[in-house]
């Protein structure tokens, strides 16, 4: 994941648009815990007949590649807070405590619910439209949040290359271009986002692939086991946990996955193969044929030590794969928080428009445009604490996450599970207890400012829950009904294409 990241509802209302009377809907916003609009196997994503324009297992296992990782860029830090060892350490037991119950729990989730909105529905089918609303409602700003540093990060990146970019309006204006760019790309259609993410995904490894190889008559391996001098706990973990986190994002696109409950589980086995490996060889060989102290381990020492490895040509192709990895990152994200809120509206707590889709591109044109304007304007602030914010929103979406796996299990035993964990429901709490604890103590070592922030994100979304139920019932707004889920279930689409 780029080093950037590590900057320490529904019945359907009969008004036209005004505030006119209506009759009242009967699903009104519950509390918390109560189930007003329950996912029942009969109003489940009919599978779509046509497997034209369906995601496939290759471009799978790239998007979710880069919605964890897109590359070693950023693990650098994990090495200047603790240590080679430590690192090293870190990157090959953390996927084993983390990402792969993460990746466990959204295999099993995404095949026996694979609707558009992945997580979002899971909360909703568990706990109801409220919880489902505010899951919703923290990973989407946790991910607009997020892929704000990327376009900054390819700014940066240029700006080695042409310093007039580095600062004012030419700045202003890069940022700007890439965002545009990159968004028209995703509006262009998920197969050729997910094409593209290969691409770059390719490119953007090439060079690590490389050094890895060249550096091996140079490697001692002593090295590896340098414990280092100062350590600083709150970076390494925050370190790991970003470069090993996202392994559930790419469920909210399960509805235009072909076949989701065979391709989601080998997707996620060989996305997590490709993560680990792509850290731990390029950080050995780094570690191993490089005699650079802990300090010198910051942002973007990859370069640098591809440099001392194998020459200026290295260091540079390093460099622009960056830019490329920057690129997939934001890609994948704007995919998965567009095609997040077609699923909401699709379950009937975002209104109508949200589920439109192009009409040239059957992209999800709404979603695609205010991820990309939420996004464009946190690009431009000083968003150090915000996007420690948007660890913890996200560190509550996980919380919740878990508990809706857990308790589907215990709720509803007879779901029909394409892949199913292997354990039963206390072996479930034990996998999901290690992971917990982790995101509670990320949580617990938060600044003020960030339960300051967090704490209005989540009222302010808390907010516009009931104010989509007020539009809902007084007919301002034209909501789904929540058991029209999925593009073939809506006859009236068409309606609503650009």
């Amino acid at each position: 994941m780029s080093s950037e990241i590590q900057l320490h509802a529904p019945g359907e209302g009969g008004g036209d648009g005004g505030c006119g009377r209506s009759p009242p809907s009967n699903k009104l916003p519950g509390p918390m815990g109560s189930s007003s609009s329950p996912i029942q196997e009969s109003m489940l994503p009919k599978p779509n007949p046509s497997r034209a324009n369906k995601l496939t297992l290759i471009p799978l296992i790239f998007l979710i590649y880069f919605e964890v990782a897109g590359g070693p860029y950023g693990a650098e830090p994990a090495v200047e807070a603790a240590g080679p060892l430590l690192a090293l350490l870190g990157f090959l037991i953390f996927p084993f405590i983390w990402s792969i119950p993460e990746s466990l729990v959204t295999a099993e989730l995404a095949t026996a619910i694979p609707g558009n909105g992945g997580f979002v529905l899971w909360a909703d089918r568990a706990f109801g439209s409220f919880p489902g609303f505010m899951m919703g409602s923290w990973k989407f700003l946790s991910g607009v949040i997020n892929s704000a540093a990327f376009p900054v990060l390819c700014a940066d990146y240029l700006a080695r290359a042409a310093p007039v970019l580095g600062d004012g309006l030419p700045r202003d204006a890069t940022v700007t271009g890439m965002n545009l760019l990159l968004s028209f790309v995703n509006y262009t259609g998920l197969t050729i986002v997910g094409y593209t993410a290969v691409a770059l995904g390719i490119v953007s490894l090439m060079p690590f692939v490389l050094m890895s190889a060249i550096a091996v008559p140079r490697l001692h391996p002593r090295r590896w086991l340098e414990g280092g001098k100062d350590r600083d706990w709150r970076l390494f973990f925050n370190t790991l946990f970003w470069n090993l986190n996202f392994w559930d994002s790419a469920s909210t696109m399960a509805g235009e996955v072909d076949r989701p409950e065979r391709t989601f589980p080998r997707a996620l086995l060989v996305a997590g193969l490709m993560t680990t490996l792509g850290y731990l060889l390029p950080l050995m060989a780094a570690i191993g044929a490089t005699d650079a102290p802990q300090d010198a381990w910051g942002d973007g020492f990859f370069a640098d030590a591809a440099g001392i490895i194998a020459g200026k040509w290295l260091k540079y192709w390093i460099e622009v794969g960056a830019v490329l990895s920057a690129m997939g990152l934001y890609e994948a994200q704007l995919s998965s928080s567009a095609f997040q809120l077609l699923g909401m509206a699709d379950l009937g707590l975002l209104p109508r428009i949200f589920a439109s889709r192009a009409k040239w591109f059957k992209t999800p044109w709404m979603g695609i445009l205010i991820s990309s304007l939420i996004t464009l304007a946190i690009s431009f602030m000083n968003f150090d604490d915000i996007i420690s914010s948007a660890n913890f929103l996200y560190s509550l979406g996980m919380l919740m996450e878990f508990a809706a796996f857990l308790w589907l299990r215990r709720k509803d035993p007879n779901l029909e599970r394409p892949y199913r964990v292997p354990m039963r429901l206390p072996g479930l709490m034990l996998l999901c207890l290690v992971p917990s604890a982790f995101l509670l103590f990320v949580m617990a070592i938060a600044t003020w400012k960030v339960f300051v922030i967090s704490a209005g994100l989540t009222a302010f979304a808390v907010g516009v829950y009931f104010v989509m139920g007020f539009c809902r019932n007084r007919g301002c707004l034209k909501f789904n009904k929540g058991e029209q889920m999925g593009e073939e279930m809506r006859e009236d689409e068409k309606s609503g294409e650009v």
